[in-house]
């Protein structure tokens, strides 16, 4: 009797997704994915769909800051909009995106503050390409961030705390100058992967304003339960934060060096890969 074949191949790679949402080690059926291979797949692409598509509930965020101790009523936090009229104009005119819409603006004259009280960092919360990411890990985030400068050595001004929908990154220069923050800290949802349809970045930019370039800026990503951990993430943007009061820069001119190896010169008969 002829050897049974089996249907599905196993990769032999597979045993490595053990440490990895990435997608291999997926094996064949004769020349194709198995079929859970492929449903997961369409299942991974309909939520990166979603999470583009939904619309952030901003009653709800707001809701849950207040729940979370970062401020203490909804009153407190500006909700803005950029002049993207809808998601559909947002995706196709990524510039509209960029700028704070009329309305909003006349909305945070309100809150331009004197010369002694001027701000030191301006927190803007923007939905961006998924608003599951801000509604996931916003709150969480920014909890932990307020706790973490509160336990610095130094009393952090900060501006009203604001959530911008239909956003880009660059809507914070527009926000952070509005509001004479020194430094402005955008926490948006990132492009949904097929692994990460809840990745949250921050950005942070020293001296906004309207014409900043990526190169101002500085960014710590990946942050959701399945990557960079809320603490992990907070006292890496801590640094950079001190870091960028102290030279009065950000961007590609000051480096996170919150991770940097320690190279061991005890023992100098050691691969020379090792040695400073």
């Amino acid at each position: 009797m002829a050897e049974k074949r089996p249907l599905v191949h196993q990769n032999p790679w597979r045993k490595l997704r053990q440490f990895t949402d990435a997608r291999i080690g997926l094996g064949r059926a004769g020349v194709s994915l198995p079929t859970h291979e492929l449903l997961q797949f369409q299942l991974a692409h309909a939520r990166a769909i979603d999470a583009v598509h939904c619309p952030l509930d901003v009653p709800k965020l707001q809701a849950d800051l207040v729940t979370a101790g970062v401020v203490g009523k909804q009153e407190e936090i500006l909700h803005l909009a950029s002049q993207a009229p809808d998601r559909p104009t947002y995706l196709q005119r990524p510039d509209l995106g960029r700028v704070l819409s009329e309305s909003s603006r006349d909305q945070l004259s309100a809150h331009v503050p004197t010369d002694h009280e001027v701000p030191d960092l301006a927190i803007v919360i923007v939905d961006g390409l998924s608003s599951w990411a801000v509604q996931t890990n916003a709150v969480p985030m920014v909890a932990q961030l307020a706790a973490d400068l509160a336990a610095s050595q130094r009393e952090w001004r900060l501006a009203p705390l604001t959530i911008v929908e239909q956003g880009r990154v660059a809507i914070g220069d527009d926000i952070g100058a509005l509001l004479g923050a020194r430094a402005v800290l955008v926490l948006i949802g990132e492009r949904p992967g097929l692994s990460s349809p809840d990745s949250l970045g921050a950005y942070l930019t020293w001296g906004p304003r309207p014409g900043r370039h990526d190169a101002d800026r500085n960014c710590v990503s990946n942050i959701r339960p399945a990557g960079l951990s809320y603490a992990h993430a907070s006292q890496r943007l801590l640094y950079l934060i001190r870091e960028a009061f102290r030279r009065r820069l950000s961007g590609v001119a000051l480096k996170d060096r919150t991770e940097e190896v320690v190279i061991d010169r005890s023992d100098e008969n050691k691969n020379f890969l090792t040695r400073g």
